[in-house]
């Protein structure tokens, strides 16, 4: 039975600032000293509520502990005092501590730890930082924190689609584009999956790689930082910045058969024309069925963008010009140039020229640095007319035959084969003659090329034989020995071409079939993987020509099908 005498509430009060462990050292002897005022202590024995001369009342069953009654005011100044005194201590020994350390010890700590001299508790909670204060604030659990960190990694789909998770086959036989894509008769269907890797691996196939903005994994680095601080000050300067891949190995070439450059305007006429535009992905095919057509690279389809038709006009050459906002076209039977503004969409012919008294404009070569349009005329003569205005400057004459002429890299100097087997070289802007000299074995010239970092000049005769000279002893030396003399071929070369980065020299003859070859370059030796005769897709060679990166190279034949493949060598377009 409860006792019905009335109970003192206890009212629960938060403990002293000081931590539990320091309150207990400074605990004073209360036995030793007693505090005026203060009540005294209950014995073991007596509880709470009992009075003298009374017996206890019965306690109350109850399974909690009763929390200590609230320390009067005099024991809390007493704590107080004690704190005070133990800090005052603390500071007198940290004091004669630090008499012995040198000045420049105690600006350290002070820079490091701050001035904490009055207030440990402040260091400690430095040293922490702000973690541990925002969850000491927080009236959170450990578990509580856990669950809250371990919340978004337990995220599930909402819905999930059954459909999706079937794998559903592809059909690859019955399909043109991925046809092609089968690496055995087994694999006619396949996966989403395997095809989406299957896409992949043509991509970096026919790219060379994974290109630099396919990088999903790519950290930025302090290099890369560097980097750009490059780029920054290589775009604030001049000059032709085209960097060459490491070197070309020779004997083997990997290299790609594509799809045809013009397969969507198929046509059987002769192709004379095949060139690449300087700063777009896209080839200009023109022919003997009077018309120039462009079309996008992508070494699958190539689709086309334009075609333009010229009445009566079976085109002999077509050019782009330097900077590719035009493109030039001759016929084999006109002494009109026509003129195609790609901007303006417009076709603008040029009659007649005045002082040009040529009654057939045929062969012609434009400029590198795009100023300068030069014609080859008859009876030795070459013009040399103003790109702009398509004027006049001056006309030159050799002895003999024009057979083939083209401009130095630097736009300064021509350089013109004859039909007798000689070589000129004119200055552009005085129109002079700088050097003569008689190619080593020619008895009739045929073409004629540079290169375009102006090391080498290739000049080819009627026996098929291919002469490789120096620039500087061209230019120099009355008669100056070939470095190499390329004898694979044995009839009359009628196209040769340097790529951009003057590795590979492109030779060939329209009066044989299969008769191209790749020479590579400076080693002068023939790469043995091309062509593959027992093919025999090449024909008589008409034109060729490569890419501004050397990705890609291109010939046109007699069957009127502009050939693609693809260099594996070279990376870029």
């Amino acid at each position: 039975m409860r006792s019905e005498i009335p109970r003192e509430r206890l009212r629960f009060f938060s403990s002293p600032t000081m931590p539990l462990e320091r309150r207990s050292r400074m605990k004073p002897d209360r036995s030793a000293r007693r505090v005026p005022g203060r009540k005294t202590p209950m014995k073991s024995g007596q509880r709470i509520g009992a009075r003298p001369g009374r017996p206890a009342p019965r306690a109350a069953a109850s399974s909690q502990r009763k929390p200590p009654a609230r320390p009067s005011a005099a024991a809390t100044a007493t704590i107080a005092l004690a704190v005070a005194e133990e800090r005052w201590l603390r500071q007198q020994n940290r004091l004669t501590l630090e008499e012995d350390k040198p000045a420049v010890e105690r600006c350290l700590e002070e820079l490091v730890f701050g001035d904490v001299e009055d207030d440990e508790d402040a260091l400690l909670r430095r040293l922490r930082g702000p973690r541990s204060q925002v969850h000491e604030e927080s009236g959170d659990s450990e578990v509580e924190n856990e669950a809250k960190d371990d919340f978004h990694t337990q995220k599930k789909p909402v819905w999930v689609d059954e459909e999706d998770e079937d794998e559903e086959m592809v059909d690859m036989k019955n399909n043109r584009f991925r046809k092609d894509m089968m690496k055995s008769a087994s694999e006619s269907k396949l996966s989403k999956d395997k095809l989406q890797r299957r896409l992949k691996e043509e991509f970096q196939h026919a790219m060379g790689g994974v290109p630099a903005w396919a990088e999903t994994k790519r950290r930025k680095t302090s290099s890369d930082d560097e980097s750009e601080e490059d780029e920054d000050d290589l775009l604030q300067r001049t000059g032709n910045f085209l960097s060459t891949s490491t070197s070309l190995p020779k004997g083997i070439l990997k290299m790609k058969n594509c799809q045809h450059a013009n397969a969507e305007r198929p046509t059987a006429a002769r192709i004379s024309s095949v060139q690449f535009h300087p700063g777009a992905q896209v080839v200009m095919v023109a022919g003997l069925d009077n018309a120039v057509s462009l079309f996008q690279v992508d070494g699958k389809t190539n689709p086309k963008i334009q075609s333009i038709y010229l009445e009566n006009f079976p085109i002999f050459k077509a050019c782009f010009s330097a900077n590719g906002e035009e493109v030039l076209a001759t016929s084999t039977r006109s002494k009109v140039l026509y003129v195609y503004d790609m901007l303006a969409g417009k076709l603008i012919p040029v009659h007649q020229v005045r002082g040009l008294k040529e009654k057939i404009v045929r062969s012609f070569e434009v400029s590198p640095d795009g100023s300068f349009l030069l014609i080859n005329g008859v009876a030795g003569y070459i013009h040399l007319l103003s790109m702009k205005t398509k004027e006049l400057i001056g006309s030159m004459k050799i002895n003999g035959r024009i057979a083939a002429s083209t401009f130095s890299s630097n736009s300064k100097n021509i350089y013109c084969s004859s039909g007798d087997g000689e070589v000129y070289i004119w200055d552009v802007n005085s129109r002079r003659c700088l050097n003569r000299f008689v190619d080593e074995g020619s008895m009739y010239g045929i073409s004629i090329a540079t290169s375009r970092n102006g090391q080498y000049v290739a000049c080819s005769s009627n026996c098929g034989v291919v002469n490789i000279y120096n620039q500087e002893s061209c230019l120099q030396e009355r008669n100056p020995k070939p470095i190499k003399a390329i004898m694979n071929l044995v009839t009359g070369v009628t196209s040769m071409t340097f790529n951009p980065t003057t590795e590979i020299l492109a030779i060939a003859s329209g009066k044989t079939k299969e008769a191209v070859r790749l020479v590579h370059l400076p080693s002068c030796t023939v790469f043995s993987n091309f062509p593959v005769v027992r093919k025999k897709t090449i024909s008589l060679v008409q034109t060729m020509d490569f890419s501004p990166r050397s990705g890609y190279f291109a010939l046109g034949n007699e069957k009127g099908k502009a050939l693609l493949y693809r260099l594996h060598h070279y990376s870029d377009f």
